[in-house]
């Protein structure tokens, strides 16, 4: 009994040594912990820059490229001239700019009361008298017309288009502010479209249309107020800073993107994480779009402008950079998938597998039938992941540096590389495998060789 008793004791002491020996690293492990939560930390923090910066790059690349690109301006707001609610807009203006400078009903009584002192009757003088009214209002109708067939024709298209073209992009004449630019913005903060070239061939077509006292309407310098804002000054200069960094800041967000999930100590979670985060704050960009259109269009209730010429100016304002934000959207989004798809989890790794097989699968049963990449398939699957990366390469130039950039554009881009990736899979030839030779062959071997087979073998 007491020899047990004494090797239960023995066997006691060795186990708390070997517990003892078991424990010792464990003062290493919160510097490990450490170390991974600093490396976390440091890829938060790069990831939610580079969030943060994206709509603000968003807005820079669309002042750098839009703005600053004129054939893309004028193609971009020359349809504002064929619009209705702009055209109603401009021929109102010039029609009261007319009438200010010409006193339409002067003119007319004048030259009636010159007729009368010419000698008439009393009747004749009478009803000269009465045709005063009918003959000015004749005259300010014809005037109105001519107005609205000249802004509704081709020509005021073509007069626009070269307003737009000559003052090299409307909103960066005015950023600049650039005293010949079709938009102005004042320092009062007034935003102006000028009527200087509009008037100038409006007055063209009275004279041709017979209406010669056009002739006398002097060159005027007239703007049309359609917003007042004390904010507007601040914006110009905002927007003149995106201009200028526009080339810069799109990739200084990418490369924070990118320095986030280098840093990360999970870097499949930390891409999938900022493929996410991209895409909410285009979200919150778009939203602060939407928010915008409905605090402008409170704004236009009240001003000189009418709310649905006011709302057409507004979406051709913002209209490219929500469709960049919403491309912006969806590539992250994609990339958010392709990243969880390539990444060591569970569920893509079954899918990568099934993809593998099923592409093995095909290329068999084309060796089967004669159609083998030979030697080009050895070298397509030695070279298989620097091929991959040219793919994903020109897939990424494509996204980045096409304009304008489209939803459209971004998945027939992911579309093709996906497609291209699996014909590699297929063409690819694994050294493992063995070449199938056709069913034809094989039956013509076995019959030679059953016809040349000694009877001994």
């Amino acid at each position: 009994m007491t020899a047990t008793i004494e090797e239960l004791q023995s066997r006691l002491r060795a186990l708390e040594a070997e517990n003892a020996a078991l424990r010792s690293p464990a003062p290493e492990a919160p510097r490990v912990r450490r170390r991974t939560w600093g490396r976390t930390l440091l890829a938060t923090v790069l990831i939610v820059l580079g969030a943060l910066l994206a709509p603000v790059a968003v807005v820079a690349a669309w002042a750098n490229v839009q703005l600053t690109d004129t054939d893309r301006f004028v193609t971009s707001y020359a349809p504002l001239a064929d619009d209705p609610a702009i055209q109603a807009l401009v021929t109102t203006q010039v029609v009261a700019v007319i009438e200010e400078q010409i006193d339409i009903p002067a003119l007319t009584s004048d030259v009636i009361d010159g007729i009368i002192d010419l000698g008439t009757g009393d009747r004749a003088t009478r009803a000269l008298e009465l045709l005063k009214g009918p003959a000015a209002q004749g005259i300010q109708s014809l005037v109105g017309n001519v107005v609205a067939r000249f802004v509704e024709s081709d020509a005021f298209a073509n007069v626009w288009a070269s307003a737009l073209r000559v003052s090299h992009s409307q909103l960066t004449g005015a950023l600049q502010n650039d005293s010949d630019a079709a938009i102005d913005l004042g320092a009062d903060g007034t935003v102006g479209i000028q009527l200087a070239p509009i008037i100038e061939a409006v007055k063209q077509a009275l004279v041709t249309n017979g209406v010669g006292f056009a002739s006398s309407i002097p060159a005027i310098d007239r703007t049309i107020v359609v917003a007042t804002s004390d904010a507007l000054p601040t914006v110009q200069l905002a927007y003149g800073l995106a201009v200028a960094a526009g080339l810069w800041l799109p990739w200084i967000s990418l490369l924070l993107l990118a320095a986030g999930v280098i840093a990360a100590h999970r870097r499949w979670v930390a891409g999938i994480a900022a493929s996410l985060t991209l895409a909410a704050s285009m979200v919150i960009l778009l939203a602060g779009f939407a928010i915008g259109r409905v605090f402008f269009d409170a704004a236009m209730r009240s001003g000189p402008v009418a709310p649905d010429a006011a709302g057409v100016m507004f979406e051709t304002l913002t209209g490219a950079m929500r469709d960049t934000a919403i491309a912006v959207l969806v590539l992250a989004l994609v990339v958010a998938i392709v990243v969880w798809f390539s990444g060591p989890f569970r569920v893509p790794s079954r899918l990568r597998g099934a993809t593998h097989a099923g592409a093995a699968r095909v290329r068999t049963s084309l060796e089967r039938h004669g159609v083998t990449t030979g030697g080009v398939g050895r070298w397509l699957y030695a070279q298989r992941t620097l091929l991959r990366v040219v793919v994903a390469a020109i897939g990424a130039a494509v996204v980045l540096l096409v304009r304008p950039l489209t939803p459209g554009l971004v998945l027939w881009t992911l579309v093709l590389a996906a497609l291209v990736i699996l014909l590699l899979e297929i063409a690819e030839r694994p050294p493992a495998e063995v070449p199938v030779l056709p069913a034809e062959t094989d039956a013509d071997d076995r019959t030679v060789d059953a016809g040349t087979r000694r009877p001994e073998d």
